[in-house]
């Protein structure tokens, strides 16, 4: 293939690039510099980073995200562990993906109906002689319902890694008088971190800016960047703070892209 021929496959790849994520973001940050009358101003920057209720919203939105992460990458790595030695693995790899098909917003009404007070959780509870409980709009419902919609696209990467491990390692290790759990200790979990960082970022850098879910099954108990965002240019029409909110995530995303990155040595290798 000569390298006339590249460029030309590759056009449609930089235009989508540069239509539909370089111009998109460029435009966010050229809004950023006006105030909700239309005037270059720096006073959205200065507002956001000596409020306390952005801070605030800043902290919520790392913590909850953190949070989401980890209870995702609890049962997603024993679970890619499970898939890696099972006979089924594309059945239980379909079951996995299945859930993605469907849109996110009936996931999200499903979960209302579920965790309601005529729910199926709350009659379970009732029939136990527990008795109903408050289930929706709490930290718990929102944390389950992000960390059950999330959860393939951390199984996924992990599972991939583990497989591309070479089973001799393992068996070397086991012939050294290495354990199982020394094994996944110093063998398996090490050689899976590529999978563990693509996950994390796969994660991690959506569950900053959800707000769909934070009003729906938080109740807006949970107020986070994203719920801000969508505030600020649906309700108050400030798409300067708005935006400066969105250059805000961005930023964010890249810096977290840049920290759990695979790092090279100078000599190019892993």
């Amino acid at each position: 293939m000569t390298t006339r021929s590249k460029y030309w496959f590759s056009a449609p790849y930089i235009l989508w690039l540069g239509l539909f994520v370089i111009i998109p973001v460029l435009l966010i940050l050229y809004q950023s510099f006006f105030d909700i009358s239309g005037n270059f101003t720096f006073a959205n920057y200065m507002a956001y980073f000596t409020s306390g209720n952005y801070l605030a919203m800043t902290f919520n939105s790392f913590f909850y995200a953190f949070l989401i992460t980890l209870v995702t990458f609890l049962i997603s790595y024993p679970t890619a562990l499970f898939l890696s030695r099972t006979k089924n693995k594309q059945l239980w790899l379909s079951l996995i993906i299945l859930p993605t098909w469907v849109n996110l917003l009936l996931k999200a009404y499903a979960f209302i109906g579920i965790f309601s007070q005529s729910g199926s959780v709350n009659q379970f509870l009732e029939f136990l002689g527990i008795g109903s409980q408050q289930l929706l709009f709490t930290d718990f419902s929102f944390v389950f319902v992000a960390s059950y919609i999330e959860l393939p696209f951390m199984i996924l990467p992990i599972y991939n890694s583990i497989m591309e491990i070479n089973p001799s390692l393992q068996m070397a290790s086991y012939d050294l008088g290495a354990n199982r759990w020394e094994t996944l200790k110093r063998v398996i979990f090490p050689l899976s971190m590529s999978g563990v960082r693509s996950g994390f970022q796969a994660v991690f850098i959506p569950s900053l800016s959800l707000f769909m879910l934070t009003r729906m099954i938080g109740g807006n108990r949970v107020v986070t960047l994203g719920t801000a965002v969508e505030q600020h240019f649906l309700v108050t029409q400030n798409w300067g703070m708005g935006s400066t909110i969105g250059v805000v995530l961005i930023v964010a995303m890249i810096v977290i892209m840049i920290l759990t990155g695979e790092k090279k040595d100078k000599g190019g290798s892993r």
